[in-house]
């Protein structure tokens, strides 16, 4: 009963960074507007699967080791940031393709395998997502815990990122959104390419900050 409790609190705690809008919102959100929701779907579960690594890395540790080693920490934001900065550029240099061209672009996969790799990807990019896991994990994780808790929690942080972004993907790949994008797409691909270069841009610009 007192794992149950613990678990329900870590899954409460980060929900709300979850929902919060960020790079792995807009990809998902994009994907679903310019392919298709199986596509985004996939681009879902990427998250999801990104987000339970980051759950294990949190499960072992891993708020220690970036206090251990702030320059560690640093590195990530700076490769995670220019990932971002690379993704944005792509979104906003197919603004003037066809929609054909960007629905099997290698930015969004012909694939659903390669949505899912882009999903992960996208959400392992930004280590202050790793930083919010490991400090919800180090506020209410008991001391010991059984493997069987190990397994459940992870299970709950997958289910938790994909079910949102699945959200998304079902919202933003609907009739409405998609025809709003076929008639306004060059703006939308280029407000969405800048969000995402300016997500990265801030994450390597924070590296430098003590």
């Amino acid at each position: 009963m007192q794992e149950l409790a613990v678990l329900a609190s870590i899954v409460a705690g980060l929900s709300v960074g979850v929902i919060s809008p960020g790079p792995s919102f807009v990809m998902v959100a994009r994907v679903a507007v310019a392919s298709s929701r199986i596509r985004a779907l996939a681009t879902a579960l990427g998250m999801g699967a990104g987000g339970a690594l980051f759950g294990a890395a949190a499960l072992l540790g891993l708020q220690s080791v970036l206090l251990a080693v702030p320059a560690l920490y640093a590195v990530l934001k700076v490769l995670g940031g220019l990932y971002l900065c690379y993704l944005g550029f792509l979104i906003f240099r197919s603004a003037r393709q066809p929609v054909a061209m960007v629905a099997g672009g290698s930015e969004n996969g012909s694939r659903p395998l390669r949505a899912f790799w882009l999903g992960f990807t996208t959400q392992v990019s930004n280590p202050k997502t790793a930083i919010v896991y490991a400090s919800v994990f180090a506020a209410f994780l008991p001391a010991s815990f059984s493997m069987g808790f190990a397994a459940a929690l992870l299970a709950a942080v997958f289910f938790v990122e994909s079910a949102w972004y699945a959200l998304v993907a079902v919202l933003f790949s609907s009739a409405g959104p998609q025809r709003a994008y076929l008639s306004y797409k060059s703006w939308v691909d280029r407000a969405a390419g800048a969000v995402m270069f300016g997500l990265g841009l801030k994450l390597v610009t924070s590296a430098a900050k003590p």
